[in-house]
């Protein structure tokens, strides 16, 4: 079973804004570089060192408008660029106080009323993903376009906030890969489990709106609300879009 990359995403910030990148160099043991570096906490977290649980965060569950926020990282600047249709842009430097404190203000007027509020910027160099663990997500497109069809809907893959969708794959095939191994561009990974997913996937990400039941559609064509795996990398080295993967 073999297929191609289509896509590459990184989000800097977590649960705020995806940056498409052409390639990017993996480490044996790490999640993908600068994704999920920062996080924003809410009044209500309790901050331990290290890896945070995402209920300490604001997310897109919560927020339904962050979901259509866009972003870019200048890595040599270290400064975090974002996008957003309502509150327009904004560009910091998420290390610096006087830049987290802007960022919290500016994100503010996307959170419901009622909903818990940001107040600090956290960082992790392991990456704040959803998973303790350092791993990456990989989607297909076809299990995406099979769900779509079952639900009368084009779904955008930025529902889903993943760092890699391949194509070539029977539809949900990937659920079959849990303790297998696959190649893709110059690395090797090993597929650990699926995703749950939460009420986020269910937000049009061009208007921040909900829009579309996806757990509903899920739960009712399988019994779960899975969508996408999680791999460990366990050889380095670049990927990049139009590489092929092959399971080993």
């Amino acid at each position: 079973m073999t297929g191609r990359l289509t896509h590459i995403y990184r989000h800097p910030i977590k649960a705020h804004g995806r940056e498409s990148l052409a390639s990017v160099a993996l480490s044996a043991g790490a999640c993908l570089p600068w994704d999920r570096r920062w996080a924003v906490a809410h009044e209500t977290a309790k901050i331990a060192p290290g890896w945070n649980n995402c209920n300490s965060f604001l997310r897109g569950v919560k927020s339904p408008q962050l979901m259509a926020m866009e972003a870019r990282f200048d890595e040599e600047n270290q400064t975090v660029h974002l996008s957003h249709p309502l509150i327009g842009t904004l560009a910091v430097n998420p290390d610096l106080d006087a830049d987290a404190a802007r960022l919290i203000d500016w994100v503010r007027p996307l959170i419901p009323d009622g909903r818990a509020q940001p107040v600090k910027v956290v960082r992790f160099d392991g990456g704040m993903t959803d998973n303790p663990l350092p791993v990456v997500s990989i989607l297909s497109l076809s299990s995406l376009a099979d769900l779509s069809g079952r639900m009368g809907m084009d779904l955008s893959i930025h529902r889903w906030r993943a760092n890699f969708w391949i194509d070539g794959p029977e539809p949900w095939a990937e659920f079959d890969w849990i303790g297998k191994q696959l190649t893709l561009g110059e690395t090797v990974l090993e597929v650990t489990e699926r995703i749950g997913r939460c009420r986020a996937t269910c937000v049009n990400p061009a208007t921040g709106e909900v829009e579309g039941e996806t757990l509903a559609a899920l739960t009712q064509a399988f019994g779960h609300t899975d969508f996408g795996i999680f791999a460990k990398v366990v050889q380095g080295g670049k990927v990049a879009v139009g590489d092929r993967w092959s399971l080993i």
